[in-house]
Order: C-alpha cells, then sequence, then structure tokens
C-alpha cells in the first residue's frame, strides 16, 4: 500500500457521510472552540498536528500554490470532501473572505426572516 493510500485510509476511517448535505464530516479531533482556527479537523502524521482537510487535499491533488488556500463552500469546517467543488475549493484569500462575508450576511437575513 502507498503512503498515499495510507493517509487516505487513516482519514476515511474517521469519516462520516452526511446523507443530506454530502459533506464528509471529519468525526476525530478538531482544533477546539476559540480562536481564529477553531473548530477545523486536526490529526496527527508524522509526529505534527496537522489540519486534515489540507492533508487530505494535498494528498489528492498536490500541494495548494502560495496565492492559494481551501474554501469550504459548504460552509462546514469539519468537512473534507476533496472530490466535489460543492465542498472545497482552492481559491484566493480575498475570495475566501468575501465568501465567508456573503455567508454571514445570508445568514443574518434568514435569523431576521
Amino acid at each position: 500500500m502507498s503512503r498515499r493510500d495510507k493517509i487516505r485510509e487513516k482519514i476515511m476511517a474517521r469519516v462520516r457521510v452526511d446523507e443530506t448535505t454530502g459533506c464528509w464530516i471529519w468525526t476525530g479531533p478538531t482544533s477546539g472552540t476559540e480562536g481564529r482556527g477553531a473548530g477545523y479537523p486536526r490529526m496527527s502524521l508524522g509526529g505534527q498536528t496537522v489540519a486534515v482537510h489540507i492533508v487530505l487535499w494535498t494528498n489528492e491533488h498536490g500541494y495548494i500554490p502560495g496565492k492559494k488556500e481551501l474554501d469550504h463552500v459548504c460552509r462546514n469546517r469539519l468537512c473534507v470532501r476533496y472530490d466535489s467543488e460543492e465542498h472545497l475549493q482552492l481559491v484566493t484569500r480575498k475570495r475566501n473572505i468575501l465568501r465567508q462575508w456573503e455567508a454571514r450576511r445570508a445568514a443574518m437575513v434568514c435569523e431576521e426572516a
């Protein structure tokens, strides 16, 4: 079994599929509930703690270019689904922030209604 296969197997052993949203939900440890990176999936790999969605994306698609980052289009930080642009997309930081604000505005409108 290749290293990529081992990484994929290790991650997928802790994933449950949400039949309603299609999200692949990480059921393992997260980065906690406080701070900027709060609520993202974390795992140990090679003696380091790493972000699961980034590891899985890199494992399947290759390295993330310097000016890009992953955006959870589905708005679920626990989603690690790398094979659908409805869940994770490579975007610029600016695009990611704009989408985040759009989602927050939409949520506020829903709460007011």
